[in-house]
């Protein structure tokens, strides 16, 4: 049982950094982006072909996170130059990714078990919590600083950014580049941490992130301690920890797609029905500070 728990509380850490690139997108920024799925198994493919070829694992989480970021920032250009669609221009970017990332491993399973990685020497446990908890200290740090604040205002009220005389295209393609950063990063990690990279891994990451948000915002956001990070792990913790379950007390692996669906339900019903796009309380203050720093902003651009 030990065994089981430490193993959930691992892959629900990796997964978590993900979630924390989810919610620029689905929750800061309100754009649905469906390349996430791609983005994640784009990170895992990139660390592991540099892993085989000598590269220093930690070096190859690098560049997945620089691969993730190129694949967001393209997402993003079809958005805002061509004026595509948001779905649209991820699902076509996610469609590319897939043979992209196939190119890359040069077939659709990579074996790493034999590899040097992060997790060679050092306790795996620890190894995790310190990138997870970079991670959080990162967005953090970032949602307090100018480019922070003004991409809560650019989804809370695109239109008065605008007014501002501020570039919200740039803004835009640099968030979603970002997100997906911090996805492949995720995508990275997992690779080395199960020691292979899959065609198919990333496939259920954006509902997966999705799912996590409104479990975390949902039971959690009364917490006064805890931020936008702090609540994507604790949600991510819960829903892996549920998916788990589902599997050890006999249900198949193919029910797992039904077993999330019901389990965003139950934590929408919980939240009284709000969902994950409402005011939430817990980000009120965040709010506001944001319309302050924003005035700021403006009078410097006066």
């Amino acid at each position: 049982m030990q065994e089981f728990l430490l193993g959930v509380v691992q892959q629900s850490l990796i997964f978590s950094i993900a979630v924390m690139g989810i919610y620029i997108s689905y929750e800061i920024l309100k754009f649905a982006d469906l390349s996430a799925d791609g983005s994640f198994t784009l990170g895992a493919s990139v660390s592991a072909i540099l892993i085989i070829k000598g590269v220093n694992p930690f070096i190859a989480l690098i560049f997945s996170m620089l691969a993730g970021a190129i694949a967001g920032a393209i997402t993003g250009i079809l958005n805002v130059k061509l004026k595509i669609q948001d779905i649209l221009s991820s699902i076509l970017v996610m469609v590319g990714l897939y043979s992209i990332n196939l190119r890359i491993m040069g077939r659709a399973n990579l074996p790493l078990f034999a590899e040097y990685n992060i997790f060679s020497k050092g306790n795996i446990l620890f190894t995790i919590i310190i990138l997870a908890s970079i991670s959080v200290v990162f967005f953090t740090l970032f949602y307090k600083t100018k480019l922070g604040y003004l991409l809560k205002g650019i989804g809370d009220n695109e239109n008065m950014i605008i007014s501002l005389g501020i570039n919200t295209g740039a803004i835009k393609i640099f968030a979603i580049s970002l997100s997906n950063a911090f996805i492949a990063l995720s995508g990275g990690i997992l690779a080395q941490y199960q020691g292979f990279s899959d065609i198919n891994m990333g496939t259920g990451i954006m509902i997966m992130g999705l799912a996590s948000i409104i479990i975390g915002f949902n039971l959690f956001r009364k917490l006064n301690l805890a931020n936008s990070s702090i609540l994507c792990i604790l949600g991510t913790l819960i829903y892996r920890t549920s998916i788990a379950l589902s599997l050890k007390i006999g249900f198949n692996p193919s029910d797992l797609k039904l077993i999330s669906s019901i389990i965003v339900i139950i934590a929408l019903s919980l939240g009284s029905g709000k969902g994950m796009f409402k005011k939430k309380k817990i980000l009120m203050e965040e709010k506001d500070k944001s319309i302050s720093k924003l005035k700021k902003v403006g009078s410097e651009n006066a």
